[in-house]
């Protein structure tokens, strides 16, 4: 299915230049803003206290954010732990810790009928936290390590570092807006990180296979040239992918509740700069390195008197 037909393939390639000017630029302010303003890390990394309640039937979890927003309790993660006679509430570290748990009872039980159990209220030291940014960078550098070999062996070398090169342009800039616009940083927005990286290497894989087969194709065309047919022959599945998939992620930002917001909004900024890097950061690093025909094409063996003349 083509949504997109044009005559002619567009010329992305005219654009490498700019497009590095604007990534490096983006980066820079991404660093910068970390820097400086550093990344509002959810309780999952700082650490805070827990508390589990019971409930005889269904709790409405608005009515208890609101609840504990009005009694001093603004920044409480609550979601459902189980079921939906379950909930667990995280707040962040307070001075009086023994009777937080007692506080958030009473909040809870002026919006709630029937009776409400407070089951188990737990401390969760920093350390755990920070244990859990370590993982996490660790799993993304783990998996830019296995990318990079991946696309090394199945293209090579110069393309191996236009698709890792595009991956750490689109975490560090989807980093950077969440330093700036300071939305929680917690497991779900990491998780939406890792899944961004899946995506967008996918995505220049389909442009950087397109290439290998226009290389096959267009015998007499300069390598700008064959990269643009490429991406353009590639634009219309792009656009249809990204397109269904950033559906999905406005309904899920807008109707998921609190604990999905900064999960869909890494992966829809994630999807835009994602999509952007596959076209231009992608290609044009592997074009800027000298990436040739012969690169992709495999090498032709002359066989033992193939052009010997018969009798």
């Amino acid at each position: 299915m083509k949504i997109l037909n044009f005559k002619e393939p567009l010329n992305f390639m005219k654009l490498k230049w700019p497009a590095m000017v604007l990534s490096t630029l983006l980066i820079l302010g991404s660093l910068i803003s970390i820097g400086t303003k550093g990344i509002n890390f959810g309780l999952d990394f700082t650490g805070g206290i827990v508390v589990e309640l019971g409930f005889e039937q269904q709790a409405d979890l608005n009515k208890i954010r609101t609840a504990l927003s009005e009694n001093g309790f603004p920044d409480a993660v609550v979601q459902y732990f189980g079921t939906t006679t379950d909930v667990m509430i995280r707040i962040t570290p307070r001075e009086d810790q023994a009777q937080v748990g007692a506080q958030i009872l009473q909040a809870v039980q002026t919006v709630e009928q029937g009776t409400v159990t407070q089951r188990r209220v737990d401390v969760v030291g920093s350390a755990v936290g920070d244990e859990l940014k370590e993982d996490g960078m660790l799993a993304l550098l783990a998996a830019f390590i296995g990318i990079m070999m991946y696309v090394a062996f199945r293209f090579e070398w110069r393309y191996s570092v236009g698709a890792v090169m595009a991956l750490v342009h689109d975490v560090i800039i989807t980093l950077g807006m969440f330093s700036l616009t300071g939305m929680e940083f917690d497991l779900t927005v990491l998780a939406a990180l890792l899944a961004l990286v899946g995506y967008s290497i996918n995505d220049t894989i389909v442009v950087f296979d397109r290439i290998r087969e226009m290389f096959r194709k267009l015998r007499d065309t300069t390598v700008e040239e064959t990269v643009n047919d490429a991406v353009t022959s590639t634009l219309s599945r792009t656009v249809i992918t990204s397109g269904t998939t950033a559906l999905s992620l406005v309904a899920l930002f807008f109707l998921g509740g609190p604990l999905l917001k900064g999960f869909s909004a890494a992966l829809l900024f994630g999807i835009g700069i994602g999509t952007y890097s596959s076209i231009f950061v992608a290609s044009s690093v592997a074009v800027i390195l000298g990436a040739s025909r012969e690169d992709l094409l495999p090498e032709v063996i002359e066989k033992e008197g193939e052009n010997t003349p018969s009798l």
